[in-house]
């Protein structure tokens, strides 16, 4: 039998396909309790590398013949050796190319609908971490919106499409995950920009992103109107795009509410954050369809892969919006919260610009979900 590799890109298409797999996991048990590829037909099963090097007789019985089955590592290296034992035992199986290091990254591009006069909206979908970023196009330009570090998904989406990026923002000084904005800003030169309040500490140069700002995307005037809503940080701002979509940052997300802690201030912020949700938000018209930053479970997920669903509906479902009693919430979003992101400080650093990592440390500080969310 053979053994071939699968990519990030092939095994994003299963999970929003909700296609059959079997994933024999071979990193240390610890590792595959706190992150793991995830999808709704999805059979999981963790043998660490090491119980393996004797051979794979043992667990032979474990793994169905009805299914595709592939291994996965950290890496790469392991899964291959695993899949090259299973394949001389008689099975056809795949492994995962790069990794979960190549899941963490991949970026999944969806399209989210159309704008007035033509513009569209896409939505880059980061299964392996649970980060979600934009791309607002009319006219031949573009905005994006809470990039990853991998720019060039961006860089040659826009090529594709035919459009110039002009401007990049983001909705907060990021604690999990490293943004790109400010690299693809200086390979574009377009504009970028960031909340002021959330950049106190910055040491570059950006344009300040303040309530009330309307930014125009292709001379057909697609605009971003800018509303600010504290909570997740004390700079978070929204964006509310054609009157159609709330870019929710990480304040809201489908299933969960922000945490207010990353900054070391919950009680501080938990005021700003209930202010936000409960009046500010409901203010808005509930027809809008929120967009977030961030999703924590696959459930999460349209049928189309998007991560995407109107604010009426969230007012009615959203258990984090339909708390009635103030200490109960605060209780909620101080004493309830997860563990924080891997290396949330450094990354906040890097985001400031205090630090400049290489790609490798980059990579390693990003490891695991994204824990912005309370639920």
């Amino acid at each position: 039998m053979a053994y071939k590799q699968l990519t990030a890109a092939e095994v994003s298409k299963k999970v929003i396909n909700k296609t059959d797999l079997f994933i024999l996991d071979v990193r240390n048990e610890s590792d595959y309790n706190d992150w793991k590829i995830e999808g709704q037909n999805f059979e999981f099963l963790n043998i660490p590398y090491f119980d393996l090097l004797d051979g794979v007789e043992e667990i032979l019985d474990q793994i169905p013949a009805n299914k595709e089955v592939m291994v996965v590592c950290a890496k790469e290296g392991s899964s291959v050796m695993v899949a090259e034992m299973l394949s001389e035992a008689g099975l056809d199986v795949f492994y995962l190319k790069g990794g979960m290091k190549a899941w963490s990254e991949h970026l999944e591009p969806v399209r989210i609908g159309e704008l007035t006069k033509g513009a569209e909206i896409y939505q880059f979908v980061r299964l392996g971490k649970g980060c979600l970023s934009y791309m607002v196009v009319s006219n031949g330009e573009a905005a994006v919106i809470d990039s990853t570090r991998m720019i060039d998904a961006y860089l040659d989406f826009a090529d594709d499409i035919g459009v110039k990026i002009t401007h990049v923002l983001d909705t907060h000084l990021h604690a999990d995950h490293i943004s790109g904005g400010r690299r693809i800003a200086e390979v574009t030169n377009a504009a970028y920009w960031l909340p002021p309040k959330d950049a106190a500490e910055v040491t570059f140069e950006y344009q300040p992103l303040e309530s009330g700002n309307v930014i125009t995307i292709g001379h057909t005037a697609i605009d971003i109107q800018a509303l600010y809503s504290p909570g997740h940080t004390i700079g978070s701002t929204s964006f509310v795009v054609d009157q159609k979509y709330l870019l929710s940052g990480d304040i809201l997300f489908i299933d969960s509410i922000g945490r207010p802690d990353l900054a070391g201030l919950a009680e501080d912020w938990v005021g700003d954050l209930r202010e936000t949700l409960y009046t500010r938000y409901k203010e808005l018209s509930e027809e809008l369809i929120v967009l977030p930053s961030h999703f924590m479970i696959i459930d999460e997920l349209n049928e189309d892969g998007s991560v995407a669903k109107k604010l009426g509906a969230l007012f009615a479902e959203n258990h984090g919006l339909n708390i009635a009693d103030e200490t109960e919430f605060r209780e909620l979003v101080t004493g309830n919260l997860p563990p924080q992101p891997n290396a949330y400080q450094e990354i906040r650093e890097t985001n400031m610009g205090k630090i400049e990592p290489d790609d490798e440390k980059q990579r390693e500080m990003e490891i695991g979900p994204n824990r912005c969310a309370v639920r």
